[in-house]
């Protein structure tokens, strides 16, 4: 039956059509899973697998992803948290132990250790007999958006860029069918990038890459590294926006590439990607509501043949409150089971293509796109602007924020409709997994283990081979594999590279952005003024990010504000320790200290810089911390004395604002 022929009157049975027409082949169903340990998460990955997963996307916990071993001092509370911790090959064999490399397509969620992690699956692979020359998947491997948006950072961006094209050098000669950079824009978009913005900024991160491996391959085989090169985006919820986006990244790419270099070959421009929908956009508040927002976000990757995902990981419907359960993962896989095998979506062709709405939105997209890469290839490029970028992300997340809160931006059961039943999805755990916080000693008994162990000697001669590699410009992938098979660790690899090439600070985009809010702020300076009045100097709010959390989004915003509330603020970005973070405050004479971490490692995090205040006389001065907390945590965190908590569902700024004020004006002196 067609679609112009009427349905068959009420009662007629007719018999299903038979499914004759062409399917194209799905995309790689992945889901970004790992946590706990090597042995956990490598039970999670045989299990997924056996649900009709067809690829793996590595999820590395915050120590591996900044090149700390497990022991170090800036790693307590974030082992095994928001990803797997890798110190050694021998955590790397149990990871993928009974799954057979040669046969699988990894995705690796890694960047500044990107060449270390590679080195050790290289290694593992070999182990397992595997050519390497067979293996497939990606590295991630893009440090420009760590510098903007993420966090995970080692060293300074030259270097780092250098080290980029390492891997892209190497895997071009022995790893041929492996993807070695992937452009991040995701992480941009979690940063409040606009759909203009992610396009440009990932566009000339591109652009800085192949720049940098131009010269390292004949000119003949450039065309087919530049084909290598895949990208890894962000759909948000305006899904007929994001498509168009998605459509935009193709047609830019394919310009990029045959005018600036010259690539002649279809295949080698075409823009090839997987995905990560809106994670930002996800609520704390009515959780379930999270499982509508996946589905229509997806839709922006899959629904255009011309721009569809070559992968898609979707995360799970309760990722605002924490660590997803293996079930919660389960239905996010099926969801795109469903999309791709009961739907009729891949029997077709392009739905748009012709579409005048499409084609507009299309146009205007690229033609900001462009204008704002040759503003930044006036700066130097993605390596020159690189502050400039930062300032930029801040401030339309600020913008972002803005919207919401003046309503004009619904978001349902946060601004509008937020009475709501309980959710029964939610359970007596929570709704989320948890890790053991016995977890983080075993991994460091089991380092301690491997270091004693192995050959001492041969690590040493190793880790010479691998600093000299450094220092004379070599391709380092070589001795980083060496360094894998002598048994060195992730910290020692990474303490290589940063006594080599210095370690970077990134900037914090707040000294240089510019505020567009207005709207309720006059009374909060009246009351900031007031209060300073009362305090003798102007208010001062130290903000700090504990551990090794890189998104730094919430503390941005957060300082952003209070600057623009008349506050004396102090934020100096990602990667402090407790003690420095009390050292400071006890330097600006700090009235309230606030508190930012997402990882999951609030309570040892916060714990230690309560204890350090109170020993140094400090107990006085008011901690408030915000972050992802559940809500046993936040009562345990007031207990021991946190003045205020909050959580995604607090995203009026301007109430918090007041809250700093209240709590930095001196107690009243009782009447004698």
């Amino acid at each position: 039956m067609t679609e112009t022929q009427p349905a068959p009157p009420t009662g007629t049975e007719t018999a299903p059509a038979p499914e004759t027409a062409a399917r194209d082949r799905p995309w790689l169903f992945r889901t970004y899973s790992g946590h706990s340990t090597a042995e956990a998460s490598n039970a999670l990955y045989r299990a997924n697998l056996s649900r009709g997963q067809t690829g793996l996307s590595v999820a590395f916990d915050l120590p591996t992803q900044t090149g700390y071993d497990s022991d170090h001092v800036l790693a307590r509370g974030e082992v095994g948290k928001v990803g797997v911790p890798i110190g050694h090959l021998g955590d790397m064999r149990a990871l993928f132990d009974q799954i057979p490399l040669a046969e699988m397509n990894t995705s690796m969620t890694i960047n500044a250790t990107a060449p270390w992690l590679l080195a050790l699956y290289i290694a593992v692979a070999e182990e397992q007999g595997a050519d390497p020359h067979a293996l497939q998947g990606t590295v991630q491997n893009d440090l420009i958006k760590e510098y903007l948006s993420r966090g995970t950072y080692i060293c300074p961006p030259k270097p780092s860029l250098k080290m980029i094209a390492d891997v892209a050098e190497y895997c071009y000669a022995h790893v041929p069918k492996w993807n070695p950079m992937n452009v991040c824009s995701y992480h941009l978009q979690e940063a409040g990038a606009t759909p203009e913005q992610e396009l440009a900024y990932a566009l000339a991160t591109g652009i800085a890459v192949l720049d940098a491996l131009r010269p390292r391959v004949p000119a003949a085989d450039f065309p087919a590294l530049v084909g290598r090169i895949s990208f890894f985006v962000n759909a948000g919820i305006r899904f007929v926006t994001e498509m168009c986006k998605m459509r935009a990244f193709v047609d830019l790419w394919d310009e990029i590439c045959r005018d600036r270099y010259g690539v002649e070959e279809e295949k080698f421009r075409r823009f090839r990607y997987g995905v990560q929908v809106n994670s930002l956009g996800l609520t704390e508040q009515q959780p379930e509501n999270n499982v509508y927002r996946i589905l229509i976000e997806m839709l922006a990757v899959t629904l255009s043949k011309k721009a569809r995902a070559r992968a898609v990981q979707l995360p799970a419907w309760n990722e605002a409150l924490g660590l997803p359960r293996p079930w919660d993962q389960q239905w996010s896989l099926r969801m795109q089971q469903i999309m791709a095998y009961e739907t009729d979506l891949l029997e077709f062709d392009d739905l748009f293509d012709g579409n005048p709405a499409v084609d507009a939105k299309v146009a205007a997209l690229k033609e900001a796109a462009r204008a704002e890469l040759a503003n930044l290839g006036a700066m130097g490029g993605a390596i020159g602007a690189i502050d400039y970028m930062k300032a930029r992300l801040v401030e339309s997340n600020a913008a972002r924020v803005n919207r919401i809160e003046r309503n004009e931006t619904t978001v349902v059961g946060v601004n509008r409709w937020r009475e709501a039943e309980p959710s029964p999805l939610m359970g007596a755990d929570g709704g989320i997994l948890t890790v053991d916080p016995a977890v983080e000693a075993q991994q460091v008994a089991r380092l301690g283990a491997w270091r004693a162990a192995r050959d001492a000697d041969a690590v040493r001669g190793a880790l010479d081979a691998l600093r000299e590699a450094a220092r004379a410009g070599d391709n380092i992938m070589p001795a980083s594999i060496a360094a894998a098979k002598a048994g060195v660790t992730t910290g020692e690899w990474a303490a290589t590279m940063r006594a080599i090439h210095g370690e970077y600070r990134g900037p914090t985009g707040v000294a240089a952005g510019v505020s567009n809010q207005t709207e309720g702020l006059d009374e909060i300076r009246a009351a900031v003024n007031a209060a300073s009045d009362t305090l003798g100097r102007r208010l001062k709010f130290v903000i700090g990010k504990p551990g090794l959390d890189g998104h730094s989004n919430g503390a941005e915003q957060i300082a952003f504000r209070a600057r623009d509330c008349g506050m004396d603020i102090t934020y100096e970005g990602i990667r402090l320790t407790p003690d420095e973070i009390v050292q400071r405050a006890r330097a600006e004479e700090a009235h309230v200290i606030g508190l930012s971490i997402l990882s999951g490692s609030h309570m040892p995090l916060v714990e230690d810089t309560l204890a350090l205040l109170r020993e140094q006389g400090l107990g006085h001065i008011p901690v408030v911390v915000g972050g992802i907390i559940p809500d046993d945590d936040a009562r345990r965190l007031l207990e021991m004395g946190v003045a205020r908590v909050y959580t995604p569902k607090d995203f009026e700024l301007n109430r918090i604002m007041m809250d700093v004020v209240a709590l930095a004006r001196p107690a009243p002196v009782a009447a004698q």
